[in-house]
């Protein structure tokens, strides 16, 4: 038996794994408070991480209805680029702030800069720093909160502090480590100088964790946890990785030929590769994977989270909002959404902010409003796959993931938008599946991560999308009319 545990933005989820009956047996989540403030703050408190992570693990083991002590490992994944920056006693000095904080744009510009630019981030770190990477974070907290910055002992991110709070060990993976800002992704090496640029007082070789293999352990339970969890005192706790790194193993995604896309609170687009990628864009991000080579991926900021401010605007349930959806034709009579209320990574619109643009006193209806707002997050995914060129481009499949993709009508409306069949593995939430998976493949040594996925990543033939060529031709002109908003609107070029 297997835990995977997905520390996300909105709530951390646990699922109970047997890899011999290739089953999951329980599986349970709580929820986050997600503390929001001007200029684009996004911050949680770590304690938090905790309490819902004992309360998902009590429902999902009570409801597999195993004996604790069957269970061998523990596999974490966690929101990439937060910053939880720990004192000497292991405690936060701050709040965590999170991969979806903007509020140190001006701190990665000057980062950038500081660097030699774009190329000079590509020749020092194999990709170039993005607002909400984990390093202006702690540029912005020198700046803002010295007396905080000064007690810093070491900087974690999200799922190497679940795991610091599991084993005691302070260490961290290539996949997560790869979204910090100071981590060369073609060597997985820390870059010490760029770590001197952003904080020089603090000694990188103290305050940084010690880099591990995927496979290898991030350690074993600290006995007072083991006990308090009822687990026996071996139960060891895999390196874990990224939440984005997860899901791709969670889908099956570990050789090329496949793309994941993650309709979640963000949006996701990556695809494996077995070299590491120079993009011809700077927004793709040459990631390392956490099973060995990289996953090249795109992030977007605003998708379930800009269809839930519209849904919830007009207090609508899950149920109703599929059906304006549903209600309205595709291009929503005209109306276009630029859906920025978190700002944007990509394009690169730290400061933006949403627009709803083509209204008229006949199309000015919430079906177009809702049907807007999720052709425009679905589009920002389209703009994705176009930025990851071959790697997207030779896909036979794309497999969908995240809360958005239980809507049959979303399945659908991706396969049109991309002209690329589309599936969901029957677990949905990725992330804590390839968590678990991880954990299997670190403790056994007798099945490979192909076969485990082989074993527990099952496709939900049910789900499948194929795209409609009629709905592909008139999504192109709507596309066109969403690009050329951006391009009028923020300056983004349209080739």
């Amino acid at each position: 038996m297997y835990i995977g545990v997905d520390c996300g933005t909105q709530s951390t989820k646990v699922v109970v794994v047997d890899v011999e009956s290739e089953a999951i047996l329980g599986e349970a989540s709580r929820p986050h408070r997600l503390v929001e403030g001007a200029n684009g703050r996004r911050e949680q408190a770590p304690q938090e991480w905790l309490e819902a992570f004992r309360g998902a693990y009590e429902e999902a083991v009570t409801r597999a209805g195993i004996e604790r002590r069957a269970i061998r490992a523990i596999g974490v994944s966690g929101q990439q680029h937060g910053m939880v920056a720990l004192d000497a006693e292991g405690l936060p000095v701050h709040s965590a702030k999170l991969w979806c904080d903007t509020e140190t744009a001006a701190h990665n510009a000057a980062l950038v800069e500081r660097l030699g630019g774009a190329a000079g981030c590509l020749e020092r770190l194999g990709l170039v720093l993005q607002t909400g990477y984990t390093a202006s974070k702690i540029a912005w907290l020198r700046d803002t909160h010295p007396d905080a910055y000064r007690r810093i002992d070491t900087v974690l991110l999200p799922h190497d502090y679940l795991n610091f709070w599991l084993t005691g060990e302070q260490v961290a993976e290539a996949g997560d480590a790869s979204g910090t800002g100071y981590f060369d992704t073609r060597t997985r090496r820390w870059r010490h100088d760029v770590f001197a640029e952003i904080a020089p007082e603090l000694d990188p070789e103290r305050v940084l964790p010690r880099l591990i293999d995927s496979r290898e352990p991030a350690g074993t339970l600290r006995p007072e946890l083991a006990r308090e969890l009822g687990l026996p005192p071996d139960v060891i706790v895999a390196s874990g990785g990224g939440d984005n790194m997860l899901g791709a193993i969670g889908t099956g995604n570990i050789a090329p030929g496949i793309v994941t896309l993650s309709l979640g609170t963000s949006g996701t687009v990556c695809a494996y590769s077995p070299e590491s990628v120079r993009a011809e864009s700077d927004m793709v991000a040459n990631f390392c994977a956490s099973h060995g080579g990289w996953l090249p991926l795109v992030c977007t900021m605003n998708v379930t989270s800009a269809s839930t401010l519209v849904r919830e605007l007009f207090e609508l349930d899950l149920v109703a909002f599929g059906e304006r959806l549903a209600a309205a034709p595709i291009g929503a009579e005209g109306v276009t959404v630029l859906p920025f209320f978190n700002g944007e990574r990509v394009p690169a619109l730290p400061h933006a902010t949403a627009s709803f643009l083509g209204l008229d006193s006949r199309n000015l209806t919430q079906a177009n409003l809702c049907r807007a707002v999720v052709e425009s997050a679905t589009f920002g995914l389209r703009y994705g796959l176009e930025l990851l060129g071959p790697l997207a481009a030779g896909a036979s499949q794309i497999r969908l993931i995240g809360g958005g993709a239980k809507s049959p009508l979303w399945r659908q409306m991706v396969a049109d938008v991309s002209a690329t069949p589309v599936i969901c593995p029957q677990v949905t939430d990725a992330a804590a599946l390839g968590a678990a998976l991880q954990a299997a493949w670190c403790e056994r040594h007798d099945l490979t991560l192909s076969e485990l996925c082989e074993r527990l990543v099952h496709l939900d033939d049910a789900s499948l999308a194929e795209p409609k060529a009629a709905s592909v031709w008139a999504y192109e002109t709507v596309y066109a009319r969403y690009r050329e908003a951006l391009a009028q609107h923020h300056g983004v070029r349209v080739d």
